[in-house]
């Protein structure tokens, strides 16, 4: 039982920094129909930025907020100058590209940093609780990134329910000839689109580099998981990312448990096999129209 509970603890966890990489898959698709390989690899370079600025001692939280305007930046400037070019013409061109950036980022990261990996500050403990005597898979740093993913989950769904440039987003995602016609500034909410999910997968590299350390591929298997996420939530639905993080998070940390952690990637695989068998749309696609 201690390690059933244990093994939740951190499939939670682990969920959690899935589900911030698939808010950024989620965010890119809705706005511009591209899966964005190269988020992981985005998040990777935002978090050795943040580590630039600890070196210069600016402070945890000042290097933190530095990531996350570096991920808006990046994330706007690969969307104008890069995907823009192609992105009305066939999908399979964006992905390329995308799938170019992601090379090109992990290169530049090897160039300026090096390959070897470094360790990353956390700024809460990583020493688990204590329950009844016993150490549990839970610590203040974990309970952070819950928070911090939940609070990043509200702010998306208050900000397009609820907020007029939200509103331009849906309208341009979802009917960008009608939107345009209507005066919204179409071209300008996909890069806000790009950069918003930059910003997103940045937490996930700030959560993931005290944990296995950093390097320029640190986030290549985050990706996996990730991308495995918001397939099962619906590429459409933020919502449907932490619920599939979640999902993805939990099934992995039990797969990893009970078989071994050499099984993870199996894992993912079959719980992808399975969700696109069962329900191919994800868990919260609708066949409904889409209404702005």
């Amino acid at each position: 039982m201690r390690l059933f509970v244990n093994y939740t603890l951190n499939g939670i966890t682990e969920g959690m920094i899935g589900a911030a990489v698939a808010l950024g898959l989620v965010l890119v698709w809705r706005s511009t129909r591209v899966l964005n390989f190269a988020q992981g690899a985005m998040a990777m370079i935002t978090t050795y930025i943040a580590d630039a600025a600890l070196e210069h001692q600016v402070g945890y939280w000042a290097a933190f907020v530095v990531a996350l305007a570096a991920g808006f930046v990046i994330g706007g400037l690969v969307e104008r100058v890069v995907i823009r070019p192609v992105e009305n013409r066939n999908a399979l061109d964006a992905v390329i590209v995308a799938i170019g950036v992601l090379i090109f980022i992990e290169a530049l990261a090897g160039g300026i940093w090096g390959s070897s990996q470094r360790g990353f500050p956390s700024p809460f403990s990583q020493i688990g609780f204590r329950v009844g005597g016993q150490g549990i898979e839970l610590d203040p740093f974990d309970v952070f990134t819950i928070a911090a993913v939940l609070g990043l989950m509200l702010l998306l769904l208050l900000g397009f329910r609820k907020t007029s440039v939200g509103l331009r987003m849906r309208a341009a995602a979802f009917a960008p000839e009608v939107a345009g016609l209507l005066g919204v500034r179409v071209k300008r909410m996909f890069t806000l689109g790009w950069a918003l999910a930059a910003a997103a997968g940045s937490l996930a590299g700030l959560f993931v580099a005290p944990r296995v350390f950093l390097s320029p591929s640190n986030m290549d298997t985050v990706l996996i998981y990730g991308f495995t996420a918001a397939i099962i939530g619906g590429l459409e639905s933020p919502l449907g990312a932490l619920v599939g993080g979640l999902v993805s998070g939990l099934a992995l940390s039990y797969v990893g448990g009970y078989l071994g952690s050499s099984f993870q990637p199996i894992g993912a695989v079959g719980l992808l096999v399975v969700v696109l068998m069962v329900r191919p749309a994800g868990l919260f696609s609708s066949a409904e129209q889409r209404r702005v």
